[in-house]
């Protein structure tokens, strides 16, 4: 009798060009197959010896530590299937004609795979003799253009933005004054795919139960859920340490990054230690690369006057002395800008109604189940007022639609509800537009038209599923921080009484870092009684804390009046903090009628940089470029460092020092950029 020979298989060709075309993969760094799930990929497997009549051929595909086929528990990361017969599992294969010697196959995956790195194997029975081979890995990932994946998105122009697109913009500043600040996010860079794998594995829920943990890597839902915890570093080792004041010795200001792939490979080289320091911009542009480059549509949504509402009752009230300088009497804020993400996929825990753009932040504020997450939360719950669905709507919902409640607080005993904002939060709620750097306003994806009924009635019922009552008490805490008894007792007075005096802040020119600071308070009366007014003039350095640097006081009579004043370069450039934030507050008292307090946020404008490209720029050419600034102030800066980075020209941030710069006169720094490698080499250091 013949002996059936073994199959030997020479080496797998994973057809890496034309799959990676297909499945939208080509631009990873990577020699490795990248693949889209719900989608067709082919592999040739090269023979050593040739393949008997009677052979069977069985693929393995499995992922994660302890896989396990379907119909157990956890299942879904093991996956045995037969040529022609698609499995229990969804996954299928089928040889297509080959030359001799060579065997060409088809396999598909189902459109609800676990994302991750897969080991395939190939099991041939012939006769009586069972032999496996392993043929290689590959990287499966979630897949925008597949209908029947979770994550399908319709419109190219969208998926080429929240998907394919490794740079973008974040607005910053205040919602009068709107800064765009460019992103690098990178994920397709060399390291960065393996990265967000491993902050996966790095995961709270990955340590305590991994193949559970690898079996839910099916659900967009879970799994941007636990990159929004992962992200930060305050359970669990995380990525990006938070910092919001005080000084930056220990770490980099979160100022100077300007793109995650820097951030990513420290944290990763330095052996999941967490890399300081962050702020929320930080931690929105980490989240955006990091689901980008596991297939998850995924953009950055920056909110103006966003509410920190600690004990989710839907109020934030602001203390202030006679003076006009605010008091920390509750953990209530409200931030001038706050920065999340949004990743777009269905809801199949609530309905289909919910589909959509969900709200992820992995900035740590409030524990979510014991964990600082938050997220993912439907734009459409959070605009219905549906407070009470997961997860963290509620906290989403209060930073977009909180009131807003000014005091004065006389004493402990004494204390004056001056004005309750129904339109301060939730401003100007913005996102990169598709295919420009333009501004996209989506506040109307969060909330009704502000002042009108349907607003209105949606608050109510926000208030309503969270057991809030009229005074702001809370009937019941399911979570966050208890505030002291007085942040408890503050809405229990009378309703405020309205002043009978209006008044605004006007700049009298663009505030220019290094230039005196010019403003205008104009007050009008509204009603035809003649009177005195006492205004007391405050500015305030802003970053989390808010330190009071000038206060002045002037009484005057009206009907119609302007005050003229100034803040000079003298006596903010020594107290200044790295955002440039000033905070003017005027408060306006008369002896009848209620008091009335004016505010104004400002931010000084830093001088520009233009870059101008010198020549042609063809790949793999050199080409010099030109950064031009120019000195504001009226002295001489030192220790002057210039930081740039792009995907596919640099490989690291550039960073070129000048320790004894003299910037007085505009000065001109030129440096070559090897296109799509990563080299640079400074030319020229100053003109």
């Amino acid at each position: 009798l013949a002996v059936p020979l073994t199959l030997k298989i020479a080496n797998v060709n994973w057809q890496s060009k034309l799959n990676k075309a297909a499945h939208h993969t080509s631009d990873y760094s990577s020699t490795e197959a990248i693949l889209r799930r719900g989608q067709a990929f082919t592999i040739t497997v090269n023979l050593q010896t040739m393949v008997q009549s009677g052979d069977n051929f069985t693929f393995i595909a499995s992922t994660g530590n302890f896989p396990m086929c379907g119909g157990l528990a956890p299942a879904g990361t093991k996956a045995i299937f037969n040529l022609s017969e698609e499995g229990a599992s969804g996954w299928s294969a089928t040889q297509e004609p080959s030359e001799p010697g060579c065997m060409n196959f088809t396999i598909f995956s189902p459109a609800d795979a676990v994302i991750g790195r897969y080991k395939l194997k190939l099991q041939t029975v012939s006769g009586n003799k069972v032999s496996s081979t392993l043929l290689g890995q590959f990287v499966l990932l979630f897949n925008p253009w597949c209908p029947n994946d979770d994550v399908y998105m319709a419109n190219e122009k969208e998926r080429w933005e929240y998907v394919l697109n490794d740079s973008g913009i974040i607005f910053q500043g205040l919602e009068k004054h709107i800064q765009p600040e460019a992103w690098n996010y990178g994920q397709f860079e060399e390291d960065i795919l393996d990265i967000s794998l491993a902050i996966l594995d790095r995961s709270l829920n990955h340590r305590q139960d991994p193949a559970v943990d690898t079996s839910n890597r099916n659900n967009p839902t879970y799994v941007s859920r636990v990159i929004s915890a992962t992200v930060n570093s305050n359970d669990e080792k995380g990525v990006v340490e938070g910092k919001w004041n005080g000084k930056y010795c220990s770490g980099t200001n979160p100022l100077q990054w300007s793109g995650s792939v820097t951030i990513l490979r420290k944290w990763y080289r330095g052996r999941y230690k967490p890399v300081r320091y962050g702020q929320c911009w930080v931690f929105a542009g980490v989240t955006c690369t990091v689901l980008r480059s596991l297939g998850i549509p995924t953009r950055v949504i920056t909110n103006f006057n966003s509410a920190h509402d600690t004990n989710i009752n839907l109020s934030i009230d602001k203390y202030v002395d006679i003076s006009g300088k605010t008091l920390h009497l509750t953990e209530d804020s409200v931030w001038n800008f706050h920065v999340w993400n949004e990743s777009w996929f269905i809801r199949r825990d609530l309905g289909s109604f919910y589909d959509g753009w969900q709200v992820l932040d992995a900035t740590p504020q409030e524990r979510s189940k014991g964990i600082y997450q938050c997220g993912p939360a439907s734009t459409r719950a959070i605009k219905e007022g549906d407070v009470n669905l997961d997860y963290d709507s509620s906290f989403v919902f209060a930073a977009v639609n909180a009131d807003y409640v000014t005091w004065i607080h006389y004493s402990k005993k004494r204390k004056e509800r001056i004005y309750s904002d129904t339109r301060k939060i939730g401003k100007f709620i913005s996102t990169k537009a598709v295919g420009t750097n333009a501004r996209v306003d989506v506040t109307a994806n969060y909330k009704y038209p502000e002042g009108s009924l349907k607003e209105r009635q949606v608050y109510k019922k926000a208030l309503k599923l969270l057991g809030v009552r009229s005074t702001g008490k809370r009937t019941k805490i399911t979570r966050r921080r208890r505030r002291s008894s007085v942040a408890w007792r503050q809405n229990m007075t009378q309703p405020a009484q309205k002043p009978n005096i209006s008044g605004k802040l006007i700049l009298d020119a663009s505030p220019v870092i290094g230039q005196d600071i010019l403003l205008t308070l104009a007050l009008r009366n509204l009603i035809s009684d003649f009177k005195t007014i006492k205004v007391k003039l405050s500015a305030s350095l802003v970053l989390r804390d808010r330190k009071k640097k000038r206060r002045n006081s002037v009484s005057l009579s009206i009907p119609v009046k302007e005050i003229s004043f100034k803040i000079s370069y003298s006596q903010y450039k020594n107290s200044l903090m790295d955002d440039r934030k000033i905070l003017v507050t005027a408060l306006c008292e008369t002896k009848q009628g209620a008091s009335l307090l004016v505010e104004k946020d400002i931010v000084l404008q830093d001088p520009l940089l233009t870059i101008k490209v010198l020549g042609p720029t063809v790949v793999h050419m050199a080409v010099n470029v030109q950064v031009t600034f120019t000195n504001p102030l009226s002295e001489v800066v030192t220790d002057c460092v210039l930081r740039a980075e792009g995907s596919g020209l640099l490989k690291e941030q550039l960073r070129i020092k000048y320790v004894n710069a003299i910037w007085l006169i505009t000065r001109s720094l030129w440096w070559e950029i090897w296109n799509k490698s990563g080299f640079f080499k400074k030319i020229l250091s100053t003109s």
